[in-house]
């Protein structure tokens, strides 16, 4: 696809959790739990109000369509700020910090006062209706020429745990929004771009870890298309895929328009009752359906079947703004006979409506309430096809296509908050903050300084294990040592099942220096960790390691070895070595070190061909 003649623009918002000890607007923990572990619960509704300017947010609007109670569970490590009984404390003044240390990398101008607002979200995610949000600095650089738009301080959403149930122990968690202009312009570049920015935030050593722990929201549009925001990418690897898809749909919704606007096609108003028309179907879902209502689609036939990304029609679209009614979705004729609806059943109802040949036809079933509401969601739909591309915010589904959320929000879902005073950067504040080392520039200096290898470096600098590389070098330990058993023996081990994660960084750090003071071989180190996670003791382990073997012992043992495998040894001569090595390593199960086991073996092999 030429995204050049697309028009494709592109821009990303990332938030990040940062890594604080206390939450944003309270002294609580920024700790995880575990549900089974929560202490309490409570149940709410939210509804929207009007702004100050009078107007109700229209993505607030939408969700208040299918009203809903929320349940929340509570934990020993959350209080009356996350359950809105109480008003907010000051803001974190850490993470105050790390987001001016990131302006910093970024070139950006901060504010002089940080003011908090409030951003209408009643999706249950928010126990208080809206989320707290401030500007802390705008105006900044990417390397690639783009700019920076703005840095913010957000508290983190409650998690969903299932349905219409939330988790407090995430919520008010700080979060750094941080968002670009639409300086991007093929899918390459977004992805690029998303990857330097987590490197920056990373090089804080400030940020959370993990799954979950980085969202990137890309907004996305084409020359003749519309803005549309694609929330809560998690995979940096799918985020070219996003954009390229998302293009894709909006280049097939527009081709779709044209098609329809040359059929002069248009959305019927009249919705009917046709429920008496299903009284004997084998469908399941009509079968449960209190009320069946069906309207024409004129001209559409064919086109809500079409596909527009891979596994999504024009009729999931519709589907999805039916969802908002607290329906499951629609049927159309494009897909009918199908799902226990027969040929026979559609013919009535075509002739039913007065749908001809070239027309759609759209059900909705459900209750009396939820399918009028249906209705007009689907028709709503529909009608935007005839305009081209809506201006939405969608989520990404799996493997990289989308689905509809709400429409964008407008002004009307920002408002000051009146709990919060605003925040002065202190005299002299912005002139001591300093900009952390890039973790690019820190892999070079490893690659340059400690004699690791470009790829190993990279690697070392983007583990979450590089406090522990950096306490290891500072111990004296030996750098490749330290990363090659950080990152590859631990994650062999795990692989084979050790409990890894029982190892403290201490326990990892006393059996390196037995390494380093020749008290064990670095053979031995597999199995001295494996015994340290089984809760052995680390002087136990490395002391039944200690000692080693005697050059004696091994000169005996190589002489063995060889001599039992004689003929092979004289046939294939110093290509012997590898093999044997194997079988030497056995014996000495990690009583020395592999270099000695080489040069015994090479004299040996030297001395009998």
């Amino acid at each position: 696809m030429d995204y050049k003649a697309l028009g494709l623009k592109a821009g990303i918002e990332i938030h990040q959790q940062l890594d604080t000890e206390e939450k944003l607007f309270c002294r609580c923990p920024t700790t995880l739990r575990k549900t089974g572990e929560h202490a309490g619960e409570f149940f709410r509704y939210l509804h929207a109000t009007v702004s100050e300017m009078g107007e109700i947010d229209r993505a607030a609007a939408e969700e208040m369509m299918d009203r809903r109670q929320f349940h929340y569970l509570t934990y020993d490590t959350t209080c009356l700020v996350e359950n809105d009984e109480e008003p907010p404390a000051p803001m974190n003044r850490e993470a105050l910090e790390i987001a001016l240390a990131l302006a910093k990398i970024f070139a950006m101008h901060p504010v002089e006062q940080v003011h908090t607002m409030r951003k209408l979200v009643i999706d249950g995610s928010n126990t208080s209706g809206f989320q707290r949000t401030a500007l802390v600095a705008m105006g900044g650089i990417l390397p690639n020429g783009g700019v920076v738009e703005t840095i913010c301080l957000e508290e983190e959403a409650a998690q969903r745990v299932e349905g219409s149930t939330f988790s407090l122990d995430r919520l008010g968690i700080p979060l750094v929004e941080i968002t670009t202009s639409p300086c991007m312009f093929t899918p390459e570049d977004v992805q690029q771009t998303a990857e330097y920015i987590g490197m920056v935030l990373r090089s804080t050593g400030k940020v959370k870890r993990g799954l979950g722990t980085i969202r990137q929201d890309i907004n996305v549009s084409i020359a003749a298309g519309a803005r549309v925001e694609i929330k809560g990418v998690q995979e940096l690897d799918l985020i070219a895929e996003v954009v390229r898809r998302e293009a894709q749909r909006q280049t097939t919704l527009l081709a779709i328009r044209d098609e329809l606007r040359a059929r002069r096609a248009s959305v019927g108003e009249e919705v009917r009752d046709v429920t008496p028309l299903f009284a004997g179907t084998e469908s399941s879902i009509l079968k449960k359906a209190k009320v069946i209502r069906a309207f024409v689609l004129h001209g559409f036939a064919g086109l809500v079947g079409r596909e527009i990304q891979p596994g999504r029609r024009l009729g999931s679209e519709i589907s999805d703004y039916v969802k908002k009614c607290g329906l499951g979705g629609i049927f159309h004729s494009d897909e009918l006979p199908a799902y226990g609806v027969t040929a026979e059943e559609v013919a009535r109802l075509r002739e039913h409506l007065g749908a001809a040949d070239e027309d759609a036809i759209v059900i909705v079933s459900g209750s009396k309430e939820k399918t009028a509401c249906g209705a007009r969601q689907a028709q709503h739909r529909a009608r935007r096809a005839l305009e081209g591309v809506p201006e939405e915010t969608r989520k990404m589904l799996e493997e990289g296509s989308t689905s509809y959320m709400r429409p964008l929000p407008g002004a009307a879902r920002m408002y000051p908050e009146t709990d919060v005073f605003p925040v002065a950067i202190p005299d002299g504040l912005w002139e001591e903050i300093r900009a952390p080392e890039l973790l690019c520039d820190l892999a070079r200096r490893f690659e340059n300084d400690l004699g690791l290898d470009a790829a190993l470096a990279r690697q070392v600098v983007s583990s979450e294990s590089l406090p522990l590389f950096r306490a290891a070098v500072d111990a004296g330990i030996r750098p490749n040592l330290a990363a090659r058993t950080i990152l590859g023996t631990l994650k062999e081990l795990g692989r084979d099942g050790v409990a890894v994660s029982r190892l403290a960084p201490a326990e990892i750090l006393a059996v390196l220096r037995a390494v380093e003071d020749g008290t064990v071989a670095k053979e031995a180190i597999p199995e001295i960790l494996s015994a340290v996670a089984a809760g052995t003791a680390v002087a136990e382990a490395v002391g039944a390691h200690a000692g080693g073997m005697s050059d004696g012992d091994l000169a005996t043992l190589v002489q063995a070895i060889v001599a039992d495998r004689i003929d092979f040894v004289r046939e294939k001569g110093m290509r012997a070595l590898g093999p044997l090595m194997g079988l030497v390593m056995a014996e000495a199960r990690g009583k020395v070190d592999g270099r000695k086991v080489s040069e015994a073996l090479r004299q040996e092999i030297s001395r009998v061909i």
